[in-house]
């Protein structure tokens, strides 16, 4: 497989994950842009990986994680205007606080546990290439996706 083949067919999903890890379009696709970039750089260390699709997927991962923004990057998170409203039987302004409100509780995780949260519950990856991806030990999985979850219960109680 190329470099053109990969990046044609793993694209989108890569700019889902990293939509899921950031909760922002144009940070994701900055994202995917520079881990696209270092890709091509080490493509032939891509290939040589028993799988090219987890391999990027942790450059991602060690990409968002690693990432340290400036100061008002974690005072202000700008968000594009929202999708066009598409008429839908259910209440559809429901839906949306309650999308919002989730993008704020995944917001204020460490970006390791976020990471794992995403990796498990949007991903639907086992422990194992979680831990792989993030360069950690099963347990350090397990326990950053119970303390995550945690932090949103109560994050949760406190909002109710």
């Amino acid at each position: 497989m190329t470099y053109e083949e990969f990046a044609d067919s793993r694209l989108n999903a890569l700019l889902r994950y990293a939509v899921m890890l950031t909760g922002d379009t144009d940070t994701a696709q900055d994202l995917v842009q520079e881990t696209m970039l270092r890709v091509q750089l080490h493509w032939r260390r891509v290939t040589h990986s028993d799988s090219p699709d987890g391999y990027v997927r942790k450059i991602l991962t060690n990409q968002f994680i690693e990432s340290r923004r400036t100061s008002w990057w974690r005072r202000v998170l700008l968000r594009p205007d929202p999708d066009p409203v598409v008429a839908a039987p259910a209440d559809h302004a429901a839906e949306s606080a309650e999308r919002d409100r989730v993008w704020s509780l995944l917001a204020i995780l460490p970006r390791r546990q976020r990471a794992a949260l995403v990796l498990r519950f949007y991903e639907d990856l086992p422990d194992q290439e979680i831990a792989d991806i993030l360069g950690c030990a099963v347990g350090t999985v397990r326990s950053s996706i119970s303390r995550g979850l945690d932090a949103l219960r109560a994050e949760l109680a406190e909002v109710r």
